[in-house]
């Protein structure tokens, strides 16, 4: 074979090879762009789905407890001041003491008053004498007159005097009693049945008159049983607490100890600054097992409408036409629905109207979501 022939055919072979090296790149590269376009075409069938997750209203009938913080605070509670200037003798009751109403708190010597007392006293007794005197002439002066043995003029004078004298009498007696009153103020006694929660003097202390410039405090005295505490209920919930109504009462100091209370009264009027509702409520405290100025939690019975539906807020859709929620059917077609929302309870909300209890309504449905829209249940 002539050396052309060969390279010929070596020739050959290498452009069939390089064919077939073509033909299977081409035949790759087409496979791939098939699987690719596959691919691209369920994902897009994918992403184009809107998946949801969906609930069903729960049944709102007996509603949900609203929880509140209050303070403990005695039924009645005084803060006692002297009404006398002078200095501490003793005292007979320390915090922590039970007691009666008028029992003895603590004494207060009070020398002025006693000294002015004591010269009032000295002066009544003169105007007493001088009174007796001006009765006695005034009564010779009369038995003369009526013999016309003085002039009328003389025997007015002397009955002006006896007016007169009178009329110092009744001043030096009202100036006795007033510092007998005074004088009484040294003794501190309580106001009424409770427990003494503070005591700020002691033996020898200076004590002045009032509650203003230098005066103090001497004791403070509560009422602990029952004990009152105020809430403040938001205007959502004031139509629905009711003078009567029983409340719980917890600490967390004292897990699992509920005492019970009730709501004494209600300021029936909504402050305008913080939108709330003032309540007192009693609660008995029999064994003093509460402590006034205990901080407490307050859980009110917030009754619903019995054929109220409670939905997570994450639901609502607020349109300009008003709330609304979106339902999924058996197909996957969704149905917006308007709703009437009742008492918010912060997660929840119940809705009185526009949904059925067996609905599965939409979880944080997106805003683009729109009446008659397929998705897909995750």
């Amino acid at each position: 074979m002539s050396m052309q022939s060969v390279a010929v055919k070596r020739a050959k072979i290498i452009v069939g090879v390089a064919l077939g090296a073509l033909l299977l790149g081409g035949s790759i590269v087409l496979i791939t762009r098939v699987f690719q376009a596959s691919a691209l075409a369920a994902a897009t069938e994918v992403h184009a789905k809107q998946y949801v997750t969906t609930i069903t209203p729960k049944a709102g009938g007996g509603g949900l407890p609203l929880t509140l913080p209050g303070t403990l605070q005695g039924i009645n509670e005084a803060t006692l001041y002297a009404r006398t200037n002078g200095y501490m003798l003793r005292w007979t009751k320390d915090i922590g003491s039970s007691v009666r109403k008028g029992e003895l708190l603590a004494e207060i010597a009070t020398p002025e008053i006693d000294q002015e007392l004591s010269q009032a006293l000295a002066a009544q007794q003169q105007a007493a004498s001088s009174e007796g005197l001006a009765k006695s002439t005034v009564e010779r002066w009369k038995s003369l007159r009526e013999k016309d043995a003085v002039t009328q003029q003389d025997f007015d004078e002397r009955q002006s005097t006896y007016i007169q004298a009178q009329a110092n009498l009744a001043s030096a007696q009202a100036n006795a009693a007033r510092l007998r009153n005074l004088q009484s103020f040294n003794k501190v006694v309580a106001p009424f049945d409770g427990v003494v929660t503070s005591r700020n003097i002691d033996v020898g202390d200076l004590v002045d008159a009032g509650n203003g410039g230098v005066g103090k405090a001497l004791f403070t005295v509560a009422q602990i049983d029952p004990l009152r505490l105020y809430v403040f209920v938001p205007q959502a919930y004031a139509q629905q607490v009711k003078v009567g109504d029983e409340v719980t009462v917890s600490m967390a100091a004292q897990q699992g100890d509920d005492y019970k209370g009730t709501i004494a009264r209600t300021a029936r009027a909504i402050d305008t600054g913080t939108r709330t509702m003032q309540v007192e409520i009693r609660v008995p405290n029999p064994h003093d097992s509460l402590i006034a100025g205990a901080y407490v939690q307050v859980t009110l019975p917030i009754k619903q409408d019995g054929t109220a539906l409670l939905v997570p807020t994450n639901v609502l859709l607020f349109r300009p036409d008003g709330p609304r929620v979106a339902t999924v059917d058996d197909a996957g077609h969704v149905r917006l629905s308007s709703v009437k929302l009742g008492t918010d309870f912060g997660s929840t909300v119940a809705v009185l109207g526009g949904l059925k209890s067996g609905d599965r309504v939409v979880l944080n449905p997106a805003d683009s979501l729109a009446d008659g829209d397929i998705v897909t249940l995750r």
